[in-house]
């Protein structure tokens, strides 16, 4: 695969999004304020890297999404919020780096199971 790993992070946010987005909608919520407040707990960098650590200690990952994980970790991706760490910013980088590998190499199924999982987590 060549794109780069903040190409991949670029790709993967949006897909993260999406999957939030359609879950919420689907859980009922429909005003604009209860939905950005609730996708915050899924989409912030803080909670990005909080599902990575969590499926990562578990060895969840295969050895190439944890190598997609490394470039996106590790890639120069320029400003990092004001109120998020550089070593959480890099991390949820990272993992939205796995969902963008896994949309361009077209494994929906795999995806749907990070996602399944990390509904999972957030359910305990």
């Amino acid at each position: 695969m060549i794109a780069s790993g903040s190409t991949l992070a670029y790709l993967g946010d949006a897909v993260w999004s999406l999957l939030v987005r359609e879950y919420l909608i689907q859980e009922g919520e429909g005003k604009g304020d209860a939905l950005q407040k609730k996708s915050v707990s899924f989409v912030s960098a803080k909670a990005q890297a909080s599902f990575y650590d969590a499926l990562h200690e578990e060895g969840f990952f295969t050895e190439e999404e944890e190598e997609y994980f490394k470039r996106g970790r590790n890639a120069h991706t320029g400003s990092v919020p004001h109120h998020t760490s550089v070593s959480i910013y890099r991390k949820s980088t990272g993992f939205e780096a796995i969902l963008g590998a896994l949309q361009l190499e077209k494994k929906w199924d795999r995806i749907e199971e990070i996602w399944h999982k990390v509904r999972t987590l957030k359910e305990v």
